[in-house]
């Protein structure tokens, strides 16, 4: 496929946040670029600010005229679109070109030096961290993201075409289609048994994943692959070492196989982050960026979007904004609320992602939950799924060992909300609880 030859580029599911990142490439390449998504969103509506043409209703008469000549038009779609949808089925029907976004994103970065990051939590922030790096050090890297740098108010860090960042996503084995030159793995919960079945098959594409890598891998020590490895408070090839927090703010010595570099200051919140920034510096250390640069980029990384987000945070209220969406994550967004605020009642809001996920770990759900002083619970949010009888927020509610406890609807969720004297609040999920924030903040604010 020869990019350069085509015109148009036309995404069904643009409001996907790997979808958004190739749409905005595509763009500031020169193409003409339009799409699909069944919501509005934050993300489409940052698209539409790009002029990029986008409409909500699934409609083969929506579709831009100029979009429909199938020698100029390249179609990228998501997994996450039902087989029933009637854009993609033209296409297929028409004889357009058309790519997985996993296929597209490999067929980008295949000629470049790729730095893929992978793992079923921390790829989104650990990739982030690598990709601002690299750009503070002078390195001109395009950076695709899963998620909204803080920094750069974008998922995508656009560079040259030599070298790239990519998250390697593991969801329906995406990453096996990518060529990382290095690469990092950051952790291997089992995790969307929809697609694998078993968690077996899951640690199989993982390894299948690491075959790929072409030069050096980079692996969190304790997982079951071999490569250099990096560690908070423990020793590997790379580790984190003597940490304390002053004023909110990490600092630690990082040591690698060779040197030694200390005071190295991050502000993100919770050990886990500092483990992410120990990945992602182990990478581009590898790749031949000096200890000194990548501690001044450290320093001025603002996080990720959703990613232990303060929305409020004052001295008597804090709300705080977070994509985690399975029982690892949970547990360290907890802990880090804990960390930082010790002694004080935290309330949880959790919107649930998918039906299969709840269920395959139920059990898992209820205990992190149950680490809240009191919690919220949405009704699960179904993505690409449909329901499975039983699998229900009334169930998980059920197994979570809190007293106060309750099911909220949207309509309500702010005045339940604001019912909790609990002085930190922590909004949480995948789905589009995202889309709430914005409202709850406004009206916390106005109590306040």
């Amino acid at each position: 496929m020869n990019l350069n030859e085509i015109h148009n580029v036309y995404f069904v599911g643009i409001g996907g946040i790997g979808m958004s990142s190739l749409a905005r490439y595509f763009v500031e390449n020169g193409k003409n670029v339009a799409g699909f998504d069944k919501v509005e969103s934050g993300i489409t509506r940052e698209l539409q600010r790009l002029n990029i043409n986008i409409h909500y209703q699934d409609s083969i008469h929506l579709i831009p005229n100029e979009f429909k000549n199938t020698t100029k038009t390249l179609v990228v779609y998501t997994p996450a679109v039902p087989t029933h949808n009637s854009e993609l089925s033209y296409f297929i029907e028409h004889g357009f070109e058309i790519m997985k976004r996993s296929r597209m994103l490999g067929e980008i970065t295949k000629s470049t030096i790729c730095l893929a990051v992978a793992g079923t939590h921390g790829k989104t922030t650990t990739s982030a961290i690598l990709g601002h790096i690299l750009k503070e050090s002078g390195v001109n890297a395009t950076s695709f993201l899963g998620g909204i740098a803080e920094n750069y108010n974008s998922n995508l860090i656009l560079g040259g075409d030599q070298i790239s960042v990519v998250e390697a996503d593991e969801f329906d084995r995406s990453f096996l289609r990518l060529s990382p030159n290095i690469a990092c793995i950051t952790s291997m919960d089992a995790d969307h048994l929809d697609i694998y079945g078993q968690a077996e098959e899951l640690v199989k594409s993982f390894n299948d994943f690491s075959k790929k890598v072409s030069d050096k891998l980079i692996v969190c020590k304790g997982l079951p692959i071999d490569g250099l490895t990096y560690a908070f408070n423990e020793k590997a090839d790379f580790y984190a070492d003597n940490i304390k927090i002053e004023n909110g703010t990490y600092i630690f010595d990082v040591k690698t196989p060779t040197e030694i570099i200390t005071n190295v200051e991050f502000h993100l919140p919770g050990k886990h982050n500092v483990l992410n920034a120990v990945g992602a510096l182990a990478m581009a250390n590898t790749f031949g960026v000096s200890l000194q640069d990548i501690a001044k980029a450290l320093l001025s990384f603002k996080g990720v979007r959703r990613r232990f987000s303060y929305k409020i945070k004052t001295e008597n209220l804090v709300l705080i904004d977070d994509y985690a969406h399975h029982p690892t994550e949970i547990n360290a967004v907890i802990d880090s609320v804990r960390e930082m605020y010790p002694g004080k009642q935290v309330q949880g809001i959790f919107q649930p992602h998918l039906f299969s996920r709840t269920r395959d770990f139920i059990e898992e759900f209820a205990k992190s939950l149950s680490k809240f002083d009191e919690i919220i619970l949405l009704d699960i949010y179904p993505a690409r799924e449909l329901p499975i009888e039983g699998v229900t927020s009334e169930w998980l509610l059920e197994k979570i060992t809190l007293e106060n406890k309750k099911i909220s609807s949207k309509a309500e969720l702010a005045d339940n909300i604001k019912k909790s004297k609990a002085p930190i609040k922590v909004m949480i999920g995948a789905g589009d609880i995202g889309e709430l924030v914005s409202q709850i903040q406004k009206e916390l604010q106005v109590e306040g």
